[in-house]
């Protein structure tokens, strides 16, 4: 979406428009400190280019109904990708992040970039086939990787989780089948920036952990997301929480992804029931093999002792780690999401427990500990985020 001729102003209407999910004239004026004649100039103009598109009527408070503005449609289509460690999720969305197709399956991100990303580029087309719109009409596309991102590059560092993508070149992989711009990004912030949008940044300062597979952190500070110096900001998951513990696929001991994460979690269930502590666990080790965090959030759903004590281990595990986190850094919202979500509340109320007995009285004054409002879609919606946010970015301005 490269558009020549856009003033500065009008760039910054389509950036308040596209965080507001829909707003109205007056509204846009007053958040973008516009005079309404110049607000209203500028839709007018935007309208016009077909960047802007009105939608209905919003509810009246008294007087004429407002109508709605929203990026136009005829801009073309976004393409978010959402990848963990254990399965990857595409999808279609409208500049507006109106989901128009969508697929899921499960996926082995150590198998490597080549395959992933080859199947990766079949969903995408197979997608847009579905939604009747041509590859040339996608206006950017946003990834999401469980691994540490260099940002400008697009490429993973040395990512524990997933070593034989260490600087792949991701953006040339998906050249081979579309002229889109690709950003890629650490899926923890991927995910921090899908709430960020969900509420129309209305909160500046708050994290998302993610527990699955690993555990990570996206950090949103002033309204944006920090990546720090060199894109590793909030890879709390190597933070050390029992120096004892075991080794960690990092090479350290102890850490809180060694600790508490999906593994973990399975394995100390393992470990109970397999000194006969729970005759559920042991079942299902024999008809599977192997423990997943899923048979364990069931089992912990179902009243299991030993599910629920290694649940709750980890989020104490997962607590402390955070504590120290949010003396740090004081936020106002913590929201978890991941496989973890599965388990319920019981998890959530082992961290806030251990981060409120070991975090300063101030830090967590007005804190609040909750799963992640978009559930399983914040990696997806998120990833289209970050697709039309830097494309926004990147309009020329005359």
């Amino acid at each position: 979406m490269t558009l020549k001729g856009l003033k500065t102003g009008e760039k910054t209407l389509l950036d308040h428009v596209f965080w507001a999910s829909g707003i109205s004239r007056d509204a846009l004026a007053a958040a973008s400190s516009f005079s309404k004649t110049r607000a209203n100039a500028a839709v007018a103009e935007l309208l016009e280019q077909g960047l802007l598109e009105q939608t209905g009527e919003q509810m009246s408070t008294g007087g004429r109904r407002a109508e709605t503005l929203r990026l136009s449609r005829s801009l073309g289509v976004l393409i978010g990708v959402a990848v963990g460690a254990t399965g990857l999720e595409v999808g279609v969305l409208s500049p507006d992040l109106t989901l128009l197709a969508h697929h899921s399956e499960p996926a082995d991100v150590r198998d490597g970039p080549v395959p992933m990303l080859a199947r990766i580029r079949t969903l995408m087309r197979e997608l847009l086939a579905r939604c009747g719109v041509p590859p040339r009409q996608v206006i950017a596309i946003g990834i999401g990787l469980p691994g540490p991102v260099d940002f400008d590059s697009g490429q993973l560092v040395n990512p524990p989780l997933m070593p034989a993508w260490d600087a792949y070149s991701i953006r040339d992989d998906i050249a081979t089948d579309f002229s889109a711009p690709v950003f890629v990004d650490n899926d923890v912030n991927v995910m921090a920036l899908g709430e960020l949008w969900r509420m129309q940044r209305g909160l500046q300062n708050f994290l998302v952990v993610k527990v699955g597979t690993g555990i990570g952190c996206g950090v949103v500070c002033h309204g944006q997301v920090y990546r720090g110096a060199n894109g590793s900001a909030g890879d709390v998951g190597h933070i050390c929480v029992v120096p004892e513990g075991p080794r960690c696929h990092c090479g350290n001991l102890g850490c809180v992804e060694a600790m508490a994460a999906g593994p973990a979690i399975a394995r100390m269930a393992t470990e109970a029931a397999e000194a006969g502590q729970s005759p559920r666990l042991a079942r299902l080790i024999a008809e599977r093999g192997a423990l997943r965090l899923q048979d364990v959030a069931e089992a912990c759903r179902a009243g299991d002792m030993a599910a629920t004590q290694a649940v709750q281990r980890a989020g104490a595990h997962v607590g402390q780690m955070l504590a120290s986190v949010v003396n740090f850094f004081n936020p106002s919202h913590v929201f978890i999401g991941g496989g973890i979500t599965r388990v319920g509340p019981l998890f959530l109320a082992a961290v806030r427990q251990s981060v409120y007995q070991r975090s300063l009285a101030l830090s967590t004054r007005h804190l609040e500990i909750q799963y992640t409002p978009l559930g399983e879609r914040a990696g997806l919606i998120g990833a289209a985020v970050l697709a039309m946010q830097e494309s926004l970015r990147r309009l020329e301005v005359a």
